[in-house]
């Protein structure tokens, strides 16, 4: 091991990891940096485009966010949309199309109407629409419909799918494209060990012994199995959620919510086109719960019990978890979801919420789509935890980012790369002013909608 220490290691190629890169490169006077991923390439997992359920979540019609997740969500996604509308034109990486969150019935339109008024400061674009406007935007989800049955959306036309693999790939060339900046891109590299020597930390992979001065992992669900080999995150267990999806012929022009659960942490049912097909209509994710820490990964069950922990800590804190009624008939109910025959049978019920004319044969299983979003496990509460976890160490950071993790992963990087400036001393700057110009303030201009201009903290 004869090569200088690299300033900043980052393991995980994703598209946190990416986005990392990004901003390292762009705004930081870092000039030396690993990119240390597993695959042959970025964004292979659960940034890849079939693994997730590609929506840049903003906290409008996620009916599941509290009005201060919804702010720190919408802050967060703006700065992606807004490096889309700077670096995508063609459109390449995003299909912008409208969204709404469908309410039925007395109870559920309440509560949509109550949700209006405590979201429409933050989301002015947001609307109420009656059944008539409903029919006119997405007529398949009023027809076959019972008459009398109440009915209201909240509706916005600022709805972006992204194809989170081509946002990733976007990332790393932009990086890459600044020659000042010594980077090395290092795939097919497995982190086997990471160890501490003489103030660096030594990263083992498959292939080589690296030197580091810093370290942040955006690996996702490994990221907490990392953590634990030099102990930290001990307080922490994974709930491995999979999603799955299932496809039907191009039946919404949009993407159509329906009201979520508030106990459940899980993404709701939803529907909307293929980023790159709208002859396709795509519902999901079912969430069912899975041993392993990457979906048809067999390799990783013993790592995920590994970083579940088989303390009585950990065992005692899945028992409760389970234990709620709600949750465990949600989970017993999306693993038959994937099954043959029964799977389609019962979840055709939830997508006949959204579209109630959808017929058995137009709906397919889509076979080897959807990955595994890390729900993060606290054993101290015994509860789950909503949101991302950020766990850090001596010069090291480990960021598990279960949903919405892909649409904050420019927040993440402007967070990760504030502690790295700090982590590496006074000689290291981080141009925040610039960061904000470029992805907050300047390309607002370019989508007027009053809704995109994010307060800056």
């Amino acid at each position: 091991m004869s090569q200088e220490p690299y300033e900043v290691a980052i393991i995980g190629g994703g598209v946190c990891g990416t986005a990392l890169l990004y901003t390292l490169s762009q705004y930081t006077n870092i000039s030396n940096i690993a990119l240390i991923e597993k695959n042959s390439e970025v964004a292979l997992v659960n940034s890849r485009k079939s693994n997730n359920s590609q929506t840049l979540h903003f906290g409008d019609i996620e009916t599941n966010y509290t009005l201060e997740k919804a702010h720190k969500v919408n802050r967060a996604a703006t700065l992606v949309k807004n490096y889309l509308l700077s670096n995508d034109q063609p459109q390449e990486v995003y299909t912008k199309y409208h969204k709404m969150v469908l309410a039925v019935g007395t109870e559920q339109v309440a509560k949509l109407k109550t949700r209006y008024e405590e979201f429409k400061e933050l989301f002015p674009n947001l609307k109420l629409i009656n059944q008539q406007e409903i029919a006119e935007i997405e007529p398949k989800v009023l027809e076959s419909r019972d008459t009398n049955e109440e009915t209201l959306a909240l509706f916005t036309e600022e709805g972006y799918t992204i194809n989170f693999q081509k946002l990733s790939q976007s990332f790393l060339d932009k990086a890459l494209a600044d020659d000042s900046k010594a980077i090395d891109v290092m795939f097919k590299q497995k982190v086997v060990k990471i160890s501490r020597q003489d103030g660096y930390y030594l990263i083992q992979t498959s292939q080589q012994t690296i030197k580091a001065k810093t370290i942040a992992v955006e690996a996702g669900a490994h990221s907490l199995l990392l953590a634990k080999s030099l102990g930290y995150g001990k307080d922490y267990a994974l709930l491995s959620v999979a999603g799955s999806f299932y496809y039907a012929p191009s039946v919404l022009k949009g993407k159509v919510y329906t009201v979520q659960l508030k106990k459940l942490p899980f993404a709701a049912i939803h529907g909307d086109p293929e980023v790159d097909d709208p002859n396709i209509t795509r519902f999901g994710p079912t969430a069912k719960v899975l041993p392993m820490l990457e979906r048809r990964n067999y390799a990783t069950i013993w790592e995920y019990f590994k970083t579940a922990g088989l303390s009585f800590k950990a065992i005692f804190s899945f028992i409760k978890i389970l234990a709620d009624l709600t949750i465990l008939r949600y989970i017993l109910l999306n693993l038959i979801y994937d099954l043959p025959w029964i799977g389609k049978r019962l979840f055709i019920k939830q997508v006949k919420r959204i579209v109630p004319s959808m017929t058995l044969k137009d709906l397919k299983f889509a076979h080897g789509y959807g990955g595994v979003r890390p729900q993060i496990v606290n054993l101290n509460t015994r509860s789950l935890e909503m949101g991302e976890a950020k766990i850090l160490g001596e010069k090291i950071l480990f960021n598990v980012t279960p949903s919405p993790g892909a649409s904050t992963c420019l927040q993440n990087a402007q967070d990760d790369a504030t502690r790295i400036i700090e982590f590496l001393g006074d000689d290291y700057t981080f141009d925040q002013q610039k960061f904000v110009y470029d992805l907050v303030e300047v390309n607002t201009s370019l989508d007027s909608s009053p809704s995109d201009k994010a307060t800056v903290t």
